[in-house]
């Protein structure tokens, strides 16, 4: 055995042998969930309770996972040794048991009958190691900590002793009980995440990411800078359905990263800005990230109303962006991209009725208020049957992709559905130990009732735990740890949630471990540490805006409407000034003192009028003189221009 390769001699049944039954599984895993967002059992007159369709859900998710996952990461599979075949099939068989039992075990956790502990067991450790197998020892290691705790809690001293629990009874409990693996988690990735990703995978089948990508170049590429303006909104449009911000990077940076460097631009800052903006995608509404499904779940509220509170922030973040992207190419004199580069309008429009799917997905999220996955399969459909009827570019997809994009979602979710239900492992030990309770307030102890320490101290809290994190394994710790916290000291709930998750995003971009900068520089064959640096600064508003919503919630479009008309105007020149301090250029080149004054008055127009009492007069003050910066700038460089003339 090879280090590149694993049982390419060993023992073992070959890949090409297993495919059918592989692409089966992950067939039967999407249409499952189809079916069950469709209430398909109800109109056949079948009960089931949830957690059974979870747990059929996990079934298939867990065997696919030790039928294509080697066992050493670094190794491809081209042979499944028996040994991971075996774990297949007892994945499939105590999860399905599990399932099938469901109704009367689950009355059995705390009798602890060996019918109950077993399989809960088996199943545990099952999805530690695939877990493992799929996202690395990070997870895996916090998620050991947890159940380590729940059997020995009571040697933990102070505040954060918790309640020991008999290791048959704690087995049961994570299995079966709807606060364990089979929790909300999992609910949320079997039914929202599944159907999101089959409509993203379907857009790359009929062509509507390229489609995106066209339109990006064709409204851009004519501009200064235009493969990074391109870069950004191309990958803005496509994170948002990715959920993944490192499966954005290199699903989009392979085409804008290269785009960038031969516009002349370095490599660590193509690198970064791709980053930046596909980690930006998953906090950019209508769609979002899988997190921001589960946020809804969590704080009981619709899906519309996160959207709507996270629409400003998002906006924030993408100007802060484009406007550095802009002032950087005319700082560096970056041409736009070539006419022969640029698709024709043309050809562009022939695919509008992408948009079309997108209409119908806000229509049934919003007006019909459909639940999130029914709304997504609608989109779906209509994008099926316009990319049918109507292709682009000269190219219709055949049903035949179509029945592949079933089994490519079911193979695309895996690693979201193992980490759902390690997340439920996580919060089952919360709810168990009483854990959760004394760890807000140690929390709130230690920030000594302070909002802004407590703040503070979070912020690094999101981004360690964040650090080599995916995406939803971040959001779920932060909003079960450090979230409860926050909203006890009287922050607001939605907003302490969006905190947790920006400060958990921006761990991808973050140094010592940034996921997605890292990912990024790997295409453009960058320094990483250097493109993770770059990163920090392209994204400081993710830093900055967080804060600011926190202390007033005008931005996340809580309060009067005046003062939310008000902090979103002043908070967009708020963003303008510091963007163009971080650039070093507005109309030219800005000279040091200029940069530290575009900066300050930047900072003072950002923070809302009612953040705190005199908030309004840092305002007037930052917004009267960031326009007086701006004009003296604006003057001095026509002065310049007068004068080369004569």
């Amino acid at each position: 055995m090879s280090d590149s390769s694993e049982g390419e001699a060993g023992s073992g049944l070959s890949l090409r042998v297993l495919r059918p039954v592989i692409d089966g599984l992950a067939m039967l895993l999407t249409l499952t969930a189809i079916c069950w967002a469709f209430s398909v059992p109800r109109y056949l007159g079948l009960g089931f309770y949830p957690q059974q369709f979870f747990a059929a859900i996990l079934a298939c998710a867990l065997t696919l996972a030790y039928l294509t996952l080697p066992a050493r990461r670094a190794t491809t599979r081209r042979r499944v040794p028996w040994t991971d075949l075996a774990l297949a099939l007892a994945s499939f068989v105590s999860v399905g048991y599990i399932a099938y039992g469901y109704p009367e075990l689950v009355l059995l956790i705390f009798s602890r009958p060996p019918a109950v502990w077993v399989p809960g067991l088996i199943v545990t450790l099952l999805v530690l190691e695939a877990l493992r197998r799929a996202t690395g020892m990070a997870l895996v290691v916090i998620i050991a900590v947890f159940l380590l705790y729940a059997l020995f809690g009571d040697a933990i001293p102070g505040r954060l002793s918790g309640r020991p629990q008999n290791w048959q009874m704690l087995a049961g409990y994570m299995a079966y009980d709807s606060n364990g693996i089979l929790g909300l988690p999992l609910s949320v990735a079997s039914t929202v995440v599944v159907t999101f990703i089959l409509f993203g995978g379907l857009l790359s089948i009929t062509g509507g990411s390229r489609f995106f990508t066209d339109a990006a170049m064709l409204c851009m590429g004519g501009f200064r800078g235009g493969s990074m303006k391109i870069a950004v909104l191309a990958s803005g449009l496509f994170g948002s359905i990715s959920g993944s911000a490192v499966a954005n990077v290199v699903g989009t940076g392979v085409i804008t990263i290269p785009m960038i460097k031969r516009n002349g631009y370095p490599a660590h800052k193509a690198a970064a800005i791709e980053a930046v903006a596909s980690t930006g995608g998953q906090l950019m509404p209508p769609v979002m990230g899988a997190s921001a499904f589960l946020m809804s779940e969590f704080l009981a509220v619709p899906y519309s109303t996160i959207v709507m509170a996270a629409l400003v922030p998002a906006i924030l973040y993408y100007v802060a962006l484009f406007i550095q992207a802009d002032l950087e190419a005319a700082r560096m004199n970056i041409a736009p991209v070539p006419k022969s580069e640029i698709p024709s309008a043309a050809s562009v429009l022939r695919g509008l009725h992408f948009v079309l799917s997108f209409a119908v997905l806000i229509y049934a999220l919003f007006v019909l208020r459909w639940q999130p996955e029914r709304a997504a399969l609608l989109a779906a459909v209509a994008l099926i049957i316009t990319s049918l009827a109507l292709g682009y570019q000269g190219v219709r997809p055949s049903l035949a992709d179509i029945f592949r994009g079933l089994s490519r979602t079911g193979h695309a979710v895996v690693e979201i559905i193992l980490i759902s239900a390690a997340s439920g492992l996580v919060i089952g030990v919360l709810n168990v130990t009483g854990l959760s309770f004394n760890l807000t307030y140690a929390l709130v102890q230690v920030g000594g009732g302070n909002a802004t320490v407590l703040l503070a101290l979070s912020a690094v809290v999101c981004i360690i735990l964040g650090m080599g994190l995916p995406t939803l394994g971040v959001y779920v710790l932060l909003a079960a740890l450090v979230a409860p916290a926050l909203i006890q000291v009287g922050i607001e709930p939605i907003a302490a949630h969006l905190y947790v998750l920006y400060f958990g995003m921006m761990s991808m971009i973050t140094p010592p471990i940034a996921l997605a900068a890292f990912a990024a520089a790997s295409i453009a064959q960058a320094p990483a540490m250097a493109t993770g640096l770059a990163a920090m600064r392209f994204g400081w508003s993710a830093y900055v805006i967080p804060v600011l919503f926190v202390f007033s919630p005008t931005l996340i479009l809580i309060g009067e409407p005046l003062d939310i008309g008000v902090a979103i105007v002043t908070a967009g020149i708020g963003v303008w000034l510091i963007s163009a301090s971080l650039a070093g250029y507005f109309s030219a080149r800005l000279s040091m003192p200029m940069r530290l004054a575009f900066a300050v008055c930047g900072l003072a127009a950002l923070v809302p009028g009612t953040a705190f009492e005199g908030a309004v007069i840092s305002d007037i003050l930052g917004v009267g003189g960031g326009l007086l910066l701006m004009a003296s700038e604006v003057r001095r460089k026509r002065q310049r221009l007068a004068e080369s003339v004569v």
